[in-house]
């Protein structure tokens, strides 16, 4: 009865053992990107602007930088992000420039700061782009974005419309 139990016990340590050789975690294997655009307007902010930057119009494009698992799952993200604006009263400065979640004609909270302080990006002429590169954004927010872009929009502020004073949907880039 020995022998029998002996084999039986090696053959199904050497089943176990094979098994657990197709369970390796997944690890971080392809880049990948996605683009995304956005037309700002004024007239898209809720409620739309009336005021002497009423006039302006601008581009974001923004680019998603991902790191995916050998399953195809987000495992790192990051975004770049290019804004061209024209139309400004000589010398705006802006507050901030974010990722907002939200339809058109709906607003919502930050989702994703780009973390401009206050005099980082001043238009002398109305006119002007800037770039922000490897902002770091968490697989949540990726997923929840590359899932359903026209849900979110990115949007731009100023002191005198420090809530927006343009803003677009994203649209993905094909």
């Amino acid at each position: 009865m020995k022998r029998v139990l002996r084999p039986l016990a090696v053959l199904t340590l050497g089943f176990t053992m094979v098994a657990c050789e197709n369970e390796t975690p997944a690890s971080p294997t392809s880049a990948a990107s996605e683009t995304f655009t956005a037309t700002l307007s004024p007239a898209s902010e809720v409620p739309p602007i009336a005021n002497n930057e009423a006039g302006a119009s601008g581009a974001a494009t923004i680019t998603f930088n991902l790191t995916k698992d050998n399953l195809g799952y987000i495992a790192s993200a990051s975004i770049d992000v290019t804004v061209n604006v024209t139309g400004f009263p000589n010398g705006t400065t802006l507050t901030g420039a974010h990722i907002h979640p939200g339809a058109p004609g709906a607003n919502g909270g930050v989702f994703v700061s780009l973390g401009l302080s206050v005099g980082d990006v001043t238009f002398p002429s109305g006119s002007g782009s800037f770039t922000r590169a490897g902002i770091a954004v968490s697989v949540d927010q990726a997923n929840a974005i590359l899932a359903n872009p026209s849900a979110f929009y990115f949007n731009i502020h100023t002191a005198r419309n420090p809530d927006g004073v343009a803003r677009g949907q994203l649209t993905p880039v094909q």
